[in-house]
């Protein structure tokens, strides 16, 4: 091992990676599905994940920089264990360059400032996890990918104390890699922009092709985790509505009519401080194509206190769950999560899990 390296509990060997044959000293990360070839001392696009000596190792295991308390609701996940709490984690460093992103200090430390936080062993997560009463571990703010092997020790260790886990991910994970991690992996908020628009991907995020995006959400759906989406509407660049309509016709075809879609509102911030927040009739516009083409569960995110952060049945309309922001402030579920006046059947995984944070709305 490198002298550079020793003693640094958070850089460990990585997982998902190959010898180039013919490249001498070359590594091919095959974590996420950039696919990255890292020269001899060089990070890859992501920007934690490095060769050293012929060996891909990770720089940010365990390397937190961000653990909070959220409202499962927070991530969006309004169909799974709704009013839980979630034990929230992350890392530095991010595969993807958004230029609006909104936690742009810890998914972009890497090319702002460097490499840092503070190191958490495992044990120690899920030890932080069951103190708080925390139902389970999210790991979110940045992509979790790309501290993959951290997320999967935490995830096997959470499982065995009866934590669920999820994430909040950009969908760029491989199969291979995904296939490892899922049996620990409980729901997932897979996030699209601009509805997935090619051209959006290349210019505003530096990804060069959205699709693998795709094929997480068939592949999650296929291994039985719960799903929910987000669409981020950005005005003027990123609001299509042809590009939404096909998105939504993908999800019907590919994924069902229960999938819970999220279309969420943009507000200005990182390097796109210059463009205004979403016109909430924009918002509603979106939602009313997704349910007029037969998606169940459509929400407007980020707009605090709008009819749409409810739950609604699909066959009478009738309010099942109101919401106010992240936050749960009426139940009207049968204990079999069905509509109380017409019986059907709602898409929740898991039982309503009220919080201390809820009673303020009661």
């Amino acid at each position: 091992m490198s002298e550079s390296i020793k003693g640094k509990p958070y850089i460990k060997e990585a997982k998902f990676w190959a010898t180039i044959p013919g490249k001498p000293g070359y590594v091919q990360c095959n974590l996420c599905s950039r696919r990255c070839v890292i020269a001899p001392g060089k990070f890859g696009v992501c920007g934690v994940r490095r060769n050293i000596e012929g060996k891909l190792y990770t720089y940010v295991y365990g390397l937190l920089m961000a653990a909070n308390l959220d409202p499962i609701e927070k991530k969006p996940l309004s169909h799974f264990y709704p009013g839980s709490a979630v034990f929230s984690i992350s890392t530095p460093g991010c595969n993807f360059y958004c230029q609006f992103c909104q936690n742009w200090e810890i998914s972009q430390s890497r090319l702002e400032s460097g490499l840092y936080g503070e190191y958490y062993p495992p044990e120690e997560v899920v030890r932080e996890a069951k103190r708080l009463r925390a139902d389970g571990i999210s790991y979110t703010y940045n992509e979790p990918t790309i501290f993959y092997e951290y997320m999967y020790d935490v995830s096997r260790l959470a499982r065995k104390e009866g934590l669920f886990n999820t994430i909040v991910t950009n969908g760029y994970m491989t199969p291979e890699a995904l296939d490892e991690f899922y049996p620990y992996l409980d729901a997932a908020t897979v996030d699209f922009k601009a509805s997935g628009d090619p051209e959006f991907y290349r210019k505003y995020m530096g990804v060069p092709d959205p699709e693998p995006i795709k094929q997480t959400l068939v592949e999650l759906k296929k291994k039985g985790v719960h799903i929910e989406i987000t669409d981020l509407l950005v005005p003027n660049v990123g609001d299509n509505e042809e590009k939404f309509r096909q998105l939504v016709a993908w999800i019907l075809e590919n994924l069902g009519d229960e999938v819970p879609l999220h279309i969420l509102r943009f507000y200005p911030h990182y390097k796109m401080i210059d463009y205004p927040p979403t016109d909430v009739s924009t918002l509603e516009d979106m939602a009313s194509i997704a349910k007029e083409a037969g998606l169940k569960y459509v929400y407007i995110g980020n707009v605090w206190g709008h009819p749409l952060e409810n739950t609604y049945c699909p066959k009478c309309g009738t309010k099942v769950i109101e919401r106010k922001g992240f936050f749960i402030t009426k139940w009207n579920l049968t204990e079999d999560n069905r509509c109380p006046v017409c019986g059907t059947k709602i898409n929740i995984k898991g039982t309503y899990r009220k919080r201390y944070w809820d009673s303020f709305f009661y």
